[in-house]
């Protein structure tokens, strides 16, 4: 059969974004309380919060190994895999006694969740039509997002009737759930080629795809720096101008409602007009909005530098998924797009370090300038090496 007969976003519906949308619940229901675990057992704030990051370190070393693995066992296999080894992992999160053993606990939560992402990403990029792939993987990044911000109020309420470790239960039945509605998911409905010989080494991938990681790469990196330095300092600007929680955490969720909103309409964008009328009006707006941050002196101005931030994330939808998968080699595809991980969770996870490091030295005013010269940068190197269609 030819690409052209891929799936569509209807039939991936049940088969892709039912079980990822359940997984992200369970996901976002265990976010909030991973520090708190962490102080329940001793852990000083600053070792809290290196506690609940361990998610990320596990997504970072997970991710080339999960490219491997899907090389191997293939996308399915390695997506219940993953979902599986949830469960365990999720269990000596609660059970831990230690500070320690708790965030090995948590990295191992991170390794699954590499491993079903980029099982996942490979998955997409292979099924798929390509006419539709920005839609398709636009539409995954706002089931996750949803599932994201629906999470924490599933989680809320175990919380409140078993208190922390009935988040780390939610997060168990999420995986569990998802694990069984991936028993529906389809084999990939094209051949894919055929090559000669084995399955080309990572090294080899990594050689051939150097200029790639070179460009693009960097560009993917700034591009997770940008989203995650927006968790982070809209809080803590707000804190600065002295507002109060509830009205911070309003104002955060108006801008994950924006972002949320746009998911589709970025996906069609890419489809229709190419990658770029999406990828460098976003970086722009979102590099703005945080240039545009310390003009913000109260509640008004935080919200309109919020509403922006959204707008330029949510045009970001599936972004890095769909450039990914555009740029992935057909042999070593998944190989390659477990590096291609790498680099946008080194992003996510140096975006909020760039913040506490530039306000340490200098102030949270020169962070927001900075972060926002690197979206800037990040809409000039989308320009420059993503084709015009």
């Amino acid at each position: 059969m030819t690409a052209a007969k891929g799936l569509t976003l209807r039939q991936l519906g049940p088969t892709v974004y039912l079980p990822s949308g359940v997984y992200s619940i369970g996901t976002g229901a265990i976010a909030p309380v991973l520090a708190l675990s962490a102080t329940e057992l001793g852990a000083s704030f600053a070792v809290a919060a290196v506690v609940a990051g361990m998610v990320g370190v596990g997504q970072i070393l997970g991710a080339v190994p999960a490219g491997v693995l899907v090389s191997r066992i293939g996308e399915r296999r390695t997506m219940l895999l993953g979902s599986s080894l949830a469960v365990p992992a999720l269990l000596a999160c609660v059970f831990a006694s230690h500070v320690l053993l708790l965030a090995v606990a948590v990295m191992l939560v991170g390794l699954t969740a590499a491993a079903w992402g980029v099982a996942r990403h490979a998955y997409m990029a292979e099924a798929v039509r390509p006419e539709l792939r920005a839609r398709a993987m636009s539409t995954l990044g706002g089931v996750g997002r949803i599932g994201t911000f629906l999470g924490p109020f599933a989680g809320s309420v175990a919380v409140h009737l078993m208190g922390l470790k009935g988040a780390y239960l939610v997060a168990l039945g999420a995986a569990v759930i998802a694990s069984v509605l991936l028993l529906a998911l389809p084999e990939v409905p094209h051949g894919r080629p055929v090559f000669a010989g084995a399955a080309p080494a990572l090294r080899d991938v990594i050689r051939d795809n150097a200029r790639t990681l070179r460009t693009l790469g960097l560009a993917v990196l700034l591009v997770g720096a940008l989203r995650a330095s927006r968790q982070t300092i809209l809080p803590l600007w707000g804190a600065s101008l002295g507002l109060e929680p509830a009205t911070i955490a309003l104002i955060y969720g108006i801008s994950g409602g924006v972002d949320m909103l746009l998911f589709y309409p970025a996906g069609k964008l890419m489809d229709l007009y190419g990658r770029r009328s999406a990828a460098v009006p976003a970086m722009a707006l979102l590099g703005l909005a945080f240039a545009l941050l310390p003009l913000a002196n109260g509640v008004v101005g935080l919200a309109a530098a919020g509403v922006l931030m959204g707008i330029g994330n949510g045009l970001s939808a599936g972004l890095v998924m769909t450039v990914g998968a555009d740029v992935s080699p057909a042999a070593g595809r998944a190989q390659f797009l477990g590096v291609w991980r790498v680099c946008a969770d080194l992003g996510a996870g140096g975006g909020p370090l760039l913040i506490g490091a530039v306000t340490a030295v200098a102030s949270l005013t020169a962070s927001a300038v900075v972060v926002g010269a690197a979206g800037l940068l990040a809409a000039g190197l989308m320009y420059r090496w993503l084709a015009r269609k």
